[in-house]
């Protein structure tokens, strides 16, 4: 090979990744969100609105290289198994999921589709990945961790009702991540001889029988699992929990904003957030399987004051102090 045939090899070699990132630059990306509640309407004051910003940080803006497909069950995850399905026709680049069910609806749509948890309790015991280290298959992505936080948050709830003897658990039988969350407050419970009351619900109604069982057991707090349905119907369970007069928490501060009396748990923001970064690293090349599963980083511990006045409740002066806000 003489000189002149040398120089043009080594152009040639040069222009196929040239040429890839041009394509990659000019593609529009098509991205499935899946979402088991229903999709808020001015999405910029919900902390699902955390994935688009972070995806244009990242470079992808939306209407020049990059389509979200959202598609939200209402609430009902008997809806999930279409919508993700709905997704796969679309042949969507990525689906991104954000809860226990709805990753379990895509696994089950896709095998060869990247999905990208946002969020999700337990991914190993769920079956999604074989470890958190080393995912394997086509899901990587973020976990919550709630079974290690539920505990803190009933120690929260002894800080301000140190009588406490029975508390409830209110949680949607629907979401299989539950029953780890439960089994993890029960184990906390007993150690702090405090009797656990699980009270199930999946519908307005059931949550509605599940406030009024708690009255009749004479349940003196109610934490509130991680579940979309559950924060879909947020203001009403926070307005049971105030007429029944009962101190609750919950895992995210949106709870807090509306009224209810704590929050402690993931920033759901960031972790959002930080899923756009898993995307990004997806469509440039990067196997899902090979994209160890994160755990959060951040965390939020949220009082609504004007709520603890409401109850009669006086909360201690080390709780104020822990707190990362306080609602007057």
């Amino acid at each position: 090979m003489n000189k002149r045939d040398t120089v043009v090899a080594l152009l040639a070699l040069g222009a196929t990744p040239l040429a890839v990132i041009a394509q990659q630059q000019s593609r529009v990306w098509r991205i499935g969100f899946l979402g088991a509640r229903r999709r808020p309407g001015p999405l910029a004051h919900d902390f699902l609105n955390a994935f688009p910003q972070g995806m244009r940080e990242l470079g992808y803006v939306e209407g020049k290289n990059l389509v979200i497909e959202w598609r939200s069950a209402d609430g009902t995850v008997e809806r999930l198994p279409d919508l993700a399905a709905e997704l796969v026709r679309l042949k969507v680049d990525v689906i991104v999921t954000s809860s226990t069910p709805t990753t379990s609806a895509a696994q089950k749509a896709t095998s060869t589709i990247p999905i990208v948890m946002g969020t999700g309790g337990d991914p190993v015991g769920s079956g999604f990945v074989n470890s958190l280290a080393r995912p394997g298959g086509n899901i990587t992505g973020l976990t919550n961790i709630v079974e290690d936080l539920s505990p803190k948050q009933l120690e929260m709830l002894l800080s301000i009702a140190p009588k406490l003897s029975r508390v409830a658990v209110l949680l949607n039988p629907d979401n299989s991540s539950q029953a780890v969350v439960s089994r993890s407050v029960q184990a906390a419970a007993q150690k702090r001889s405090v009797k656990m009351l699980p009270a199930e619900a999946r519908t307005p109604q059931e949550i509605e029988k599940a406030f009024s069982k708690m009255a009749r057991e004479n349940v003196g707090a109610v934490i509130v699992m991680p579940d979309p349905f559950l924060y879909q119907q947020r203001r009403q369970v926070i307005e049971l929990a105030a007429k029944h007069r009962l101190p609750s928490i919950a895992w995210v501060r949106e709870y807090v904003e509306a009224g209810g009396l704590m929050s402690y748990g993931s920033n759901f923001a960031d972790m959002y957030r930080r899923a756009a970064a898993y995307v990004d690293k997806i469509l440039k090349g990067a196997k899902p399987g090979d994209l160890p599963v994160e755990q959060p980083t951040k965390f939020e511990f949220v009082i609504n004051r004007k709520t603890a006045k409401t109850l009669g409740l006086a909360i201690p002066r080390e709780l104020l102090l822990r707190a990362d806000e306080l609602i007057e």
